[in-house]
């Protein structure tokens, strides 16, 4: 599981559109639909129902996209912590 993989994941379920989400992330429409199905693969289940020009998230993916906001902040805690070491002198 790859932190690019969540956030694009938070994404496609924020705007419940893989084409939103590529062109907020600035990727193409393909890395984002890779990155989903990669990203299913490694939970075990399907995030996303797709069906018609429509997606909804699954049970799976709505019981799993809180988790996915956690480590996405837990993540970017560390890396502010660790930036605010290195500017005070005090990561050695």
């Amino acid at each position: 599981m790859q932190l690019q993989q969540l956030r694009t994941y938070c994404e496609v379920a924020a705007e419940l559109s893989f084409t939103r989400a590529a062109r907020n992330l600035h990727y193409a429409q393909s890395t984002v639909t890779a990155q989903i199905r990669s990203l299913e693969e490694t939970v075990g289940a399907r995030l996303f129902d797709r069906s018609r020009r429509r997606i909804a998230l699954t049970d799976a993916g709505r019981q799993f996209l809180p988790h996915a906001l956690r480590i996405i902040e837990i993540t970017e805690a560390a890396r502010q912590e660790m930036q605010g070491l290195e500017r005070t002198g005090r990561a050695a």
